[in-house]
């Protein structure tokens, strides 16, 4: 079944608005067939086939001539002195809707976009479906499934089992993408690392504690969080800095874009271990924040969120700008909304008076709720009360 993917009318916008636009986003995360499927008059090349790749790089004002006006080329990273000659293509032309360009790693992508096409082309990110998409081939799934299956497309186009499929996508990651980057010659070790960071998803960033646990150095450490973050593995949502009198933490938290690949790296094989695991809580967290960063590329934009910590103890899970207010959103994985919940979301309303008017728990409960100035909702309602909220402040 071919889901309609979110993000799909800002891409074909911006693709008549721009001669090139540039889909990055983690292997498997449905660039391609987005991209075919929006695109079909384009005719389409891959960089991953070798043969081409190698023939690409040799003569690439030839590969130019074959793609006359306008093609998709996937991975365009694969040929990085290709990026220059596109810019001299499309500059001769001088006309919009030309290329898309696709990309599974970020920084190598960015790299080769500032250098030579910064102005000529549009960025999206698709990463994994947003559970919208995902309920429109599986619906009805709980939470435990949500948490254990994760969001890549092929394990619901082709009605795979997540533990084989995500041990299959970490395997050919780390022994093709992992290689690549470069930078990592210890493959096991590397391996052992991704598994701890998986233990760690919710939490500060420590890369002292992280590196010593994985036989590593510091500097090691963070070389290698770098590697997930330009493979669109993991990603770091940064603290809020705010012109406020308390001391705020600095320290960034760790998350995976895709809950079930963290699922899988814990050594969780079926949705009822999910229930009583003791990350249950921490993976429902990075679920729903994931959710919200999907919700933002979706909409063609990038990524303003923040969490909130400070000296006293009081912690808010995730922050939410929204023209010039703040929208707090607590996580909680139960299914009963109680007053202790909403405490912390009450102090921050005192913090910033005048900078938010309502706050979200993000429950797993299935009913919408309201406690004073708290919305409690479940997941899946998320995406929607954030475009309600975005459309009453542009009001």
């Amino acid at each position: 079944m071919l889901v309609e993917r979110a993000i799909a009318p800002v891409l074909k916008e911006l693709f008549s608005s721009y001669p090139v636009v540039t889909l990055t986003g983690p292997r498997q995360s449905g660039k391609t067939t987005l991209c075919r499927t929006l695109f079909p008059e384009l005719p389409y090349f891959n960089l991953e086939r070798p043969d081409l790749r190698e023939a690409t790089a040799v003569d690439p004002r030839g590969f130019l001539a074959r793609a006359g006006d306008g093609a998709i080329i996937d991975e365009v990273q694969r040929v990085p002195e290709l990026f220059s000659w596109l810019q001299a293509h499309v500059d001769e032309r001088r006309r919009n809707g030309m290329f898309v360009l696709t990309g599974s790693e970020q920084f190598l992508v960015s790299e080769g976009i500032s250098q030579s096409l910064a102005g000529r082309t549009a960025i999206l990110h698709l990463i994994p479906f947003s559970i919208e998409e995902a309920s429109a081939i599986h619906p009805g799934m709980d939470t435990n499934e949500m948490l254990f299956t994760g969001f890549y497309p092929r394990i619901y186009d082709q009605s795979l089992h997540p533990t084989q499929a995500l041990g299959d996508y970490f395997e050919t990651y780390v022994e093709r993408d992992v290689r690549m980057l470069g930078g990592v010659r210890d493959l096991s070790t590397f391996q052992r690392f991704v598994r701890l960071c998986a233990g760690r998803v919710g939490q500060l960033l420590n890369l002292q504690s992280l590196g010593n646990d994985a036989g590593v150095s510091h500097t090691t450490a963070r070389e290698w969080i770098s590697v997930l973050e330009a493979s669109y593995v993991a990603f770091l949502l940064p603290p809020l800095h705010a012109n406020v009198s308390k001391r705020l933490i600095k320290t960034p938290k760790l998350y995976f874009h895709d809950v079930g690949l963290a699922a899988y790296l814990l050594g969780i094989e079926n949705a009822s271990q999910i229930e009583t695991h003791p990350l249950r809580g921490a993976l429902f967290e990075n679920m729903v924040i994931a959710e919200v960063l999907k919700y933002r590329y979706n909409s063609g934009r990038r990524s303003n969120l923040n969490f909130y910590r400070d000296s006293s103890g009081l912690e808010i899970d995730l922050v939410y700008p929204l023209a010039n207010r703040y929208l707090a959103i607590e996580i909680k994985a139960g299914q009963t909304v109680t007053t202790s919940q909403i405490v912390a979301l009450d102090k921050f309303h005192r913090l910033f008076p005048h900078q938010n008017e309502t706050s979200i728990l993000v429950y797993g409960g299935e009913e919408e709720l309201a406690r004073g100035t708290t919305q409690a909702i479940p997941v899946r309602a998320l995406a929607v009360r954030l475009g309600q909220l975005e459309n009453e402040n542009r009001a």
